[in-house]
């Protein structure tokens, strides 16, 4: 009993050294409402208009088959944009650093 009473205290005692030393994605996700980001179903033209030109225009995605629209993916410094043909499909937040833990930078 003792012994599976420390190696689970063990356990958690690692699990918690490790979450703390991470900055999480969620954290920065919470305070997204402050970063103003484009709106699903605004226009290409509209975010550039907006935020101004991209840092980076990544390949387009998608689109072999018909029922595969082609993804178009728009990089800022703080956000990256994701187009269904012209219109915004999403917006999510970059990657701040490498020790962040959350989703992966976009695929050059």
């Amino acid at each position: 009993m003792r012994l599976s009473a420390c190696l689970a205290l063990s356990a958690l005692l690692c699990v918690a050294g490790t979450a703390s030393a991470d900055t999480l994605l969620v954290q920065r996700a919470q305070a997204k409402s402050q970063v103003a980001l484009p709106a699903r179903g605004q226009s290409a033209a509209q975010v550039e208009a907006r935020f101004g030109a991209p840092t980076q225009k990544l390949d387009p995605r998608g689109g072999q088959k018909r029922q595969w629209p082609t993804i178009n993916r728009w990089v800022y410094p703080d956000f990256t944009v994701y187009f269904e043909r012209d219109r915004v499909i999403d917006a999510v937040l970059n990657q701040a650093s490498a020790s962040e833990t959350g989703p992966k930078p976009a695929i050059r």
